[in-house]
Formats: C-alpha cells, structure tokens, sequence
C-alpha cells in the first residue's frame, strides 16, 4: 500500500465551493499525511480548475486535473438528465492512469474529521470496492430497495468509496452500465447508485457507516441503534466522514440541523486561509 493517499472527486461546477470546504477539513484533520487529488470532470473552466489547485498546493498535496472528452452520455436519455460527473467514479479505472491502484473516492457535501488513513489502508479482502450501508434504525431500506432492484445484497451508498482500480478496469464497463440503465430505467430513483448496487453490489465490501459515512441527518437514529452510546462526544472522537445527506444543505440559509454549525466553521476557516494565500500573492506582486 502506497504512502500516498489518492482522493478521487468528480463534480461540475455547482459543487465546487462545498468542494473547496470538503477539502479543508481533510486537510485539517489529515496535517501529516501524503495526499494527491485526482479531480475529474468534464465542464470546468481553467480558472475553476486553478482554483482548486491553488487550495491543493497550499496543503501541499499533489494534484491532477482529468478532464473527460468522451460524451459518453449521447444516446442515453436517462444519464443525460443528470449530470454525466456522477458516473466518473465508477468509470474512474477507465480515466485514471494504469500506475493508480486505489482510490478514496469522496462526494462534496461531506466532512472528514478524523483521520482517513485506516480507510485507504482497509483490506478489501478480494473485493472491488467498499462502501457504506445507510440503514436507519431498521433494515427497512435494504428490504424496498432488494425488492425495487431485483437485489440480493444490501442497498450501498455511493458517496464514499474505496475503489481497487485494477479490478474497475477489468470487470467496470460504459456498455454495462448503459445497457443497465436503458433496460432498468423506470426503476431507478438515484441513477448512479443504483446501477453500483444492481451490477456491482456483490462485489463490494461493507463499512461501518457510523464512521465512514455518517448520515447527518439522522443523528437520533444512530442514538437508538447504539442504545444512546453515539452521542455527539462519540461522533467527535470516532466518526471520521460526515455525509450532508439530503436537502438542506448546510450551505445552504435554512440548514439549521445539529451538524450545520460544524460545516460553516470549516467554511469560515477555509475563507480566512484563502483571504491570506490573497494577501501574500500580492504581497509577492
């Protein structure tokens, strides 16, 4: 396992201040370790691109910028009502160069408040990939999502994973996930989703979700599964990503839930850390 942790994100530009925010916090809650982002998209504009390099550089991380030309989307009236970015993930084997192994693939609407080191150093254990379950108090999800989807395996999030890219590349491929969803489109809620789950569902290894992809919106209901043991002291200590799950967004003026306050201090933090890269660019002006 490298030292070199690679973070993959792939988003358009409606995502890249919540971005920016989810990249901060990795970078505080991470000071010593080795990062490389691997950002790829297919709309930003340059001077977007710099930005978030910009912010890299001043973490000292390694950065590439993988722009996707393929219009992969043309023909498939389903993907092209979504944006195409949220495929790249499952494609990223396919994008990324052949000496990248692995991947921490991480959505923008999340924090990371704890260190991500045992999560890039998870065995697999022969899986493809490893994601979280968002169960709720009861299995309930799992169950309408099995049924929904013709499924055997529990229902994973998307929005953290852990990708062994060699075995992407050999079993992930465009023409089945475009066959998937003509075939399958009138059952489908959340399109990238479902297709991991429908065509890759057995191959993947399950997380705890209390740590790896804490559902923010249902604070209380980790409380009732845990018997009241995952309060807020225990989220602090253990739970390592937050997962803004859902509407509001805590960017947003009427998000006003128990972990809004959390995100908007990292956002404060980011905009001071930027006003000074500002000011000493001018200063060396």
């Amino acid at each position: 396992m490298s030292d070199e942790i690679n973070l993959l994100v792939t988003l358009n530009a409606g995502y890249l201040a919540p971005l920016k925010v989810m990249l901060y916090s990795v970078h505080a809650n991470n000071p010593d370790e080795q990062i490389h982002l691997w950002l790829v998209h297919a709309s930003l504009t340059a001077a977007e691109v710099d930005d978030v390099r910009n912010l890299t550089a001043a973490f000292d991380w390694q950065f590439s910028n993988e722009r996707v030309q393929t219009d992969f989307a043309a023909g498939v009236p389903l993907i092209k009502r979504y944006p195409k970015e949220m495929y790249f993930r499952l494609l990223s084997g396919q994008i990324l160069p052949p000496t990248v192994k692995r991947v921490i693939y991480l959505d923008p609407d999340l924090l990371v408040i704890n260190p991500l080191r045992p999560l890039w150093e998870l065995d697999l254990d022969g899986h493809m990939l490893a994601a979280a379950v968002h169960r709720g108090v009861t299995n309930l999800v799992d169950s309408v999502n099995q049924l929904r989807l013709g499924t055997t395996t529990s229902y994973f999030n998307s929005g953290v994973l852990v990708i062994d890219l060699d075995q992407a590349r050999a079993k992930i491929k465009l023409d089945d996930i475009t066959k998937m969803i003509e075939e399958h489109q009138n059952e489908l809620l959340l399109p990238d989703q479902d297709v991991l789950n429908f065509l890759y569902g057995s191959d993947i290894v399950e997380i705890p979700e209390e740590i790896w992809n804490y559902d923010t919106r249902k604070y209380l209901g980790y409380q009732t599964r845990s018997l009241s043991q995952h309060d807020i002291h225990w989220v602090m200590a253990n739970t390592v990503i937050l997962h803004y799950c859902g509407t509001p967004k805590p960017w947003d003026a009427n998000s006003d839930s128990k972990f809004t306050g959390l995100f908007l201090n990292y956002q404060q933090q980011l905009q001071r850390l930027t006003a000074k890269l500002a000011r000493v660019t001018v200063d060396e002006n």
